[in-house]
């Protein structure tokens, strides 16, 4: 059961702290390197089915809710197919690989993770990704650094609608717009970012447009807290935003 929301405080920058209220982070992609895991289930399903599936499919639906990749997929493949045995399958096979051990961190995830954590920074897991697998990934990378988790079936619009990142700040007792967001996606750094978040993009899976994001990194090697609170404070500094409670 998760969490109950709790009231939001005014914390952060805006309260006279260089740190935000909080940190978000996406799973898939970002924290932990499962889109390769993804492509090659999709092309196990996709060709069982008789279809073919490739690179443009996977950018195409990268951070994107799990439907949205199992309409794409029925709708394409030759073969007649209900939606509910394409998501099966894909569940089925997602859940197979991460129980088996095909959850690698991404470069620098685990240190900036931990850095934050260490410097008493709130953080939440924010995932499109259903519940089985973010349990799945818990089990695989460990729980207590990530005590705070949003999936896709905690919330009735998956991103990019805000939904998920608004949750994740509630779940914390934050103001979402004191919180920064990493993400690996177009998709995700929509949802952060239409949730008031500092959204910060770290692609993956193709490029993300430079407009979609705050700011844009290569990779978390380049983004240890000092320069997460480097970008958080300019952030604030050219918004000039002050968190209004109550």
């Amino acid at each position: 059961m998760r969490p109950e929301p709790r009231p939001p405080v005014a914390t952060g920058a805006h309260s006279g702290r260089q740190l935000p209220a909080a940190v978000l982070f996406d799973m898939d992609g970002l924290l932990v390197d499962t889109e390769h895991v993804w492509f090659e289930v999709e092309c196990e399903v996709v060709e069982s089915l008789g279809g073919r599936w490739g690179p443009d499919d996977q950018a195409l639906l990268v951070g994107g809710p799990l439907e949205r990749t199992v309409e794409h997929i029925a709708a394409t493949v030759p073969t007649e197919v209900s939606g509910s045995v394409v998501r099966q399958r894909l569940v089925e096979g997602m859940v197979g690989r991460l129980r088996g051990g095909a959850v690698t961190w991404r470069p620098g995830a685990r240190e900036l993770l931990t850095e934050v954590g260490a410097a008493g920074v709130p953080r939440a897991l924010v995932s499109s990704s259903l519940r089985v697998m973010v349990e799945a990934v818990l089990d695989s990378i460990g729980r207590e650094l990530l005590p705070v988790t949003v999936s896709g079936d905690d919330v009735t619009n998956t991103k990019p609608h805000p939904e998920p990142y608004l949750l994740g700040a509630s779940l914390l007792g934050v103001v979402a717009a004191d919180c920064v967001v990493l993400e690996d996606s177009a998709v995700g750094a929509t949802s952060g970012r239409a949730a008031g978040c500092f959204a910060i993009a770290v692609p993956s899976v193709g490029t993300i447009a430079a407009d979609v994001a705050h700011h844009q990194v290569a990779s978390l090697t380049d983004l240890d807290l000092a320069e997460l609170v480097r970008l958080w404070a300019g952030h604030v500094e050219r918004t000039g935003w002050s968190a209004q409670v109550g």
